[in-house]
């Protein structure tokens, strides 16, 4: 149900936002989004935004030699867009590339290696490098730069409030994530609850960050530990998903529920970090009173929610480290494997399903911590890789579409057991001999 007056949004508003992606198994596309640290080759520290060999520079090279098309705020270019895809600027200049909504593996591979090779093409001239990892080998906070996006100003001021790493997520985190659609709201949470409960598993698969600041940290995934030191009001496991009666109204009032960051007007974000989106509805918000939230106002607060699974008008997975280009396209190969084939979503679900709440959080702390030599409800969690891989690999081969193929990374780690973050260590504790620096050449894609 829209808004259509000015009357106050209801919960069947809200609810109807998420159910308004349901759409026809024939219409079912994927997205795949990837993140990754730029270096400055002269120094390895990341590029300012401003700067013949910043930020701003690379994004206007992209945008004069292959056709992309600026995202302004203001005067600032903050982005890029172009045929249903979007480069975008994280807190700490991570570049990101949201791509467009495909059919097929094939298509994302193309896509994803196309943008690289622009990228490189650009960065190449500017004396910059990119690297493929999870978490920032060697940067402080104090050496990360700041992107000058609004929404990014709120949450630096916000974080530290609630949380001990929320800084850390913002300006030292890479990801890879895959979005993908629903048929109805049974097929919603069908979906939502299997790929929540293997979540961890996928973080495990592809832990591939084991350095802060030019020593490892413990964690073969650091960037998946730094978000367990976010903001507990907005992040996790939700463990309402798997209770009887979840679906679209549940996390309405889950979301509801989520404290503010902003209210966007315009290209202005006006800091309400922390105040009721409840209060908004009802036109008592303190910084805008007598103002009530719109659709659009709900649709801007969802994106300000980072559970491991993320309802939207799709659902979107958010569970592992930025890597290498076949890990970036392996992530939504895994995923569309698993949920977009009825007999391995069944097979996916039957894996996970006796697992209880305590079983979800400590399993994405062993991934976090051990990869694939982690533990979820007693088994280790490369025998529940290597059937979550082999399940995946069915779903595919039912499409008939030679997508299988993009799995093969993903099997070599679980049928090895040894993660990407444990192949940089043991370069670490060898051949590199203590030091990290060989890991801009050995992790760049190019």
């Amino acid at each position: 149900m829209a808004q259509t007056d000015d009357r106050p949004l209801t919960l069947d508003d809200l609810t109807g936002y998420f159910a308004q992606g349901c759409k026809p198994k024939s219409y079912f596309r994927v997205g795949a989004e990837h993140e990754k640290f730029g270096f400055q080759h002269a120094d390895r520290l990341p590029p300012p935004y401003e700067g013949e060999h910043g930020v701003h520079a690379l994004m206007l090279g992209l945008q004069q030699r292959f056709g992309w098309e600026p995202v302004m705020e203001g005067p600032t270019l903050i982005g890029l867009h172009r045929g249903g895809a979007n480069v975008s600027l994280e807190p700490g200049g991570q570049f990101e590339l949201s791509g467009a909504p495909l059919a097929d593996m094939h298509a994302i591979d193309a896509e994803t290696r196309g943008h690289l090779d622009e990228v490189a093409a650009v960065a190449g001239d500017l004396g910059l490098g990119y690297l493929a990892l999870g978490f920032h080998p060697t940067v402080t906070r104090e050496q990360t730069p700041v992107m000058p996006k609004g929404r990014y100003a709120i949450m630096r001021r916000y974080m530290p409030l609630v949380g001990g790493q929320g800084l850390d997520m913002m300006f030292r985190t890479c990801t890879v994530q895959a979005n993908l659609d629903f048929a109805s709201e049974a097929d919603m949470v069908a979906k939502f609850r299997t790929s929540l409960a293997l979540q961890p598993i996928a973080t495990a698969l592809f832990a591939n960050s084991p350095f802060r600041e030019g020593k490892p940290t413990g964690f073969l995934s650091t960037r998946a530990n730094v978000w367990t030191d976010t903001d507990p009001d907005r992040t996790g496991m939700l463990d309402f998903v798997f209770e009887d009666g979840f679906g679209f109204e549940a996390y309405a009032r889950y979301a509801l529920n989520v404290p503010m960051y902003f209210v966007k007007r315009g290209d202005t974000y006006i800091d309400v970090a922390g105040q009721s989106f409840g209060d908004f509805i009802d036109g008592k918000l303190e910084a805008r009173p007598g103002e009530r939230a719109s659709i659009k106002d709900w649709a801007d607060h969802v994106t300000t929610i980072f559970p491991e699974v993320r309802l939207k008008s799709y659902l979107e997975m958010r569970g592992a480290d930025s890597g290498p280009a076949d890990m970036l396209v392996a992530l939504p190969a895994l995923w569309t494997g698993l949920l977009y084939d009825d007999a391995a979503l069944a097979a996916a679900w039957d894996l996970c399903k006796g697992w209880s709440a305590e079983d979800h959080v400590a399993s994405r702390g062993e991934a976090a911590r051990h990869g694939l030599k982690g533990k979820v409800a007693g088994r280790s969690m490369r025998d529940v890789a290597v059937d979550v891989v082999a399940i995946a690999r069915e779903g595919l081969q039912r499409r008939g579409l030679g997508e299988e193929v993009f799995l093969a990374p993903l099997e070599a780690i679980a049928d090895s057991g040894v993660t990407l973050a444990e192949r940089w260590l043991e370069k670490f504790n060898g051949p590199w001999g203590g030091s990290v620096q060989p890991i801009f050449e050995e992790a760049a894609y190019f």
